[in-house]
């Protein structure tokens, strides 16, 4: 794994056409911005397919507190502007 460090505004490119800036830093929490092709998903982590456990329930069986998947933010795919 490459680690990094960078400030607000300083940018990261991945390839030719993948570039990750960093726009915000509060606290302990960075807010990034993904400019990529319409062609490449870009997820979270914790939105990501997994292949449930013994106990968990299976990709089209909700728990019992959940009302079902959940719906990605509206602009999650959508690519932050640069703050330059």
């Amino acid at each position: 794994m490459l680690v990094l460090s960078r400030r607000e505004s300083q940018r990261i490119r991945l390839g030719k056409s993948i570039v990750v800036t960093v726009v915000r830093v509060s606290g302990d929490k960075v807010r990034l911005g993904i400019e990529a092709p319409r062609d490449v998903l870009v997820l979270r982590e914790e939105l990501e397919p997994h292949e449930p456990g013994p106990h968990e329930p299976g990709p089209h069986e909700p728990g019992p507190h959940e009302p079902g998947p959940p719906e990605l933010a509206a602009g999650e795919r959508a690519a932050v502007a640069s703050a330059t």
